[in-house]
């Protein structure tokens, strides 16, 4: 399989020469997920996306796949159980992304300190474990005394320091989630494009029946024909709503802004994902973690309603999570000029759902009374003095507290919703990144459903939770042991041990497609053999169009490798015309274009 520029000419070609069951709008994790399904069962599968691929939200996560630790605050039972779950079956079908990394959540006893305290911290954590089926392994949680804390983390706050809790988490690489799905859908079929906007419907009557689409590239406008049209646009679902100007829409969406900052790790010095309050007693809590060499912490969490394409890193931002992170690590003293990368998100929150149903629940965070009797009620199971099913009719029974419209942006659900409007438009919303094949089977159901019921089609659906994505076809229980395999191919090809590794860590099993292609090509001028042949993957085989596709999204040049990024700048956009065939003048158009985005990085305005 080739995923390229050539193809997309044809995809193009193809999407407008007859109907398709499925037209799918966004090319965020969601979309992408959703086109794994429907392409897998045989469905003409179509998804446009007006940037590229995970930009618009899904590269600007956390970049955690976490099993709801947000929601242990709050104690939503159900949620925790959900997403540990979900987690799970990621970590089964896209073995190369997810990789275990125990989160510390520091206990304080100071006023700012909100969360839990040493004696809850435990019960929720032994809950956790039980509901993500870790007891008695190695990522079982466990606590730590305060002088234990400090042994890990000198730099961080001494002052009212209790001691911590250790539990599983999993750290993500979410761009790569998003097109090792959409190349697992084109595999099966999909005809996926980036950089086409949708701009209006197509209607048979009040009926939608496809699309019109400019392409970004060309500034062409086509049409394209689908049984059913579903809006997977994550912040933007809204916009694509209000583009069938026949009717009023209630907006469904409160977007928030998430920004994260990067320093070299030897500035702050994290040995493992760790997770506060934030001391100001505003209900929200922060990430430190590392990455490559780097530290990154986050995240902010406001509502945000400027531009959603462009969403900026703002000194109000900044300045927030440099006290934070300046009160929880003393002695680190972060300034800016210590930032070497940033991101900008914005969440696709859900306006009105406090739930934990993947399709709409409301079951909001439970009251501070039934977290009590949460906790009671399992240390009388531990003594043996009741019986797990009257744990569990307390569980199943637990009193909501329903503030939501009075509640912060850090208090808002991240359910979803799956909606087929009077239009006929398909909408699955909200969500975050854990569930998104949940979310994603529930809109395939009810496609499935529909072209039974309204087009005598009968499709017969994937077990979507064994079904890997592209580059994850090995066991998932032996992930080291593979990469060392799939690395033993690059090193006899003549790559360092430190590269081939890094390549097989990074690409899973399709590190073998970019091995072979020492044999094939020549390395771009200026590019190691490694990075060449990591280019020529990214445009062979991973539709990457600009070089801010390729340092962005397609790997971590720019966020977690950052001193090295100017040297292999020219070679990137070098070997992009050269593939591209680029004038002088579109090469140095994309210049301009790149170092735009380095420089919103950088944060280059605000440290003027």
């Amino acid at each position: 399989m080739t995923f390229s520029i050539h193809d997309r000419k044809k995809m193009l070609q193809q999407l407008q020469e007859s109907e398709l069951d499925v037209l799918i709008i966004g090319g965020g994790i969601t979309g992408a997920g959703l086109a794994v399904q429907t392409a897998a069962a045989k469905m003409k599968t179509g998804l446009l996306e007006m940037q590229d691929f995970a930009e618009g939200t899904s590269s600007r996560s956390t970049k955690l796949v976490h099993g709801g630790i947000r929601y242990l605050k709050t104690f939503d039972v159900e949620v925790v159980a959900d997403t540990v779950g979900e987690r799970a079956v990621i970590q089964g079908i896209a073995p190369h992304i997810p990789k275990p990394d125990p989160m510390i959540l520091p206990i304080y006893d100071d006023e700012g300190a909100t969360t839990f305290n040493m004696f809850s911290v435990k019960i929720a954590m032994d809950l956790y474990d039980r509901l993500a089926n870790v007891q008695d392994t190695e990522y079982a949680n466990y606590l730590l005394t305060a002088p234990e804390v400090l042994e890990r983390e000198p730099l961080i706050k001494k002052e009212g320091l209790q001691g911590a809790g250790v539990y599983l988490d999993y750290r993500n690489n979410d761009s790569r989630l998003v097109i090792d799905n959409i190349k697992r859908a084109v595999a099966d079929g999909a005809l996926a494009v980036s950089k086409i906007k949708v701009t209006g419907f197509l209607f048979e009557g009040t009926t939608i029946v496809g699309v019109k689409a400019r392409d970004e590239l060309t500034g062409d406008v086509i049409e394209i024909h689908a049984k059913y049209v579903v809006n997977t646009s994550g912040a933007w679902a809204d916009k694509i709503r209000n583009l069938n100007f026949k009717r009023a829409i209630t907006p469904h969406m409160r977007p928030t802004k998430g920004v994260h900052l990067v320093v070299d790790a030897k500035r702050l010095p994290v040995p493992q994902p760790t997770y506060f309050d934030t001391g100001k007693q505003d209900g929200r809590m922060v990430f430190a973690i590392p990455r490559e060499n780097k530290t990154y912490f986050g995240t902010t969490d406001t509502d945000y309603q400027g531009d959603y394409e462009h969403p900026e890193v703002t000194q109000k931002d900044v300045d927030y999570l440099l006290e934070v992170i300046n009160y929880r690590y003393p002695e680190a003293k972060i300034t800016l000029d210590d930032i070497e990368a940033s991101w900008a998100g914005i969440r696709p929150l859900l306006s009105n759902n406090s739930g934990s149903d993947y399709n709409g629940g409301d079951n909001g965070a439970i009251s501070d009374r039934s977290f009590q009797r949460v906790i009671d009620v399992v240390e009388e199971y531990k003594r043996q003095e009741i019986t797990k099913g009257e744990v569990e009719r307390v569980l199943n029974n637990l009193e909501m507290s329903r503030e939501e419209k009075h509640t912060s942006p850090s208090s808002v659900s991240r359910g979803s919703s799956l909606e087929r409007e009077e239009d006929g438009l398909i909408s699955l919303s909200g969500g975050k990144i854990t569930d998104y094949r949940k979310m994603a089977e529930g809109a395939f159901n009810l496609i499935q459903k529909l072209l039974k019921e309204e087009h005598n089609q009968a499709f017969t659906g994937i077990d979507s939770k064994h079904y890997p994505i592209s580059g994850g076809n090995f066991d998932p229980t032996k992930v080291k042991e593979t990469v060392e395999k799939l690395a033993e191919a690059g090193k006899e090809k003549g790559l360092s041990e430190e590269d081939a590794t890094y390549i097989a860590d990074f690409y899973g099993t399709n590190a073998t497609i970019i091995f072979d292609a020492i044999d094939k090509i020549e390395p771009f001028e200026g590019l190691s053999l490694a990075e060449s042949i990591r280019l020529w993957y990214a445009l062979e085989e991973e539709m990457t169009l600009t070089p801010a596709d390729y340092i962005v999204r397609r790997t971590n040049h720019l966020l977690f490798q950052r001193e090295t990024l100017d040297d292999i700048l020219p070679g990137v956009v070098n070997g992009m015309a050269q593939y591209y065939d680029w004038s002088a003048e579109e090469t140095e158009k994309q210049k301009q274009a790149l170092q735009a985005v380095i420089d919103e990085s950088d944060l280059k305005k605000l440290k003027k």
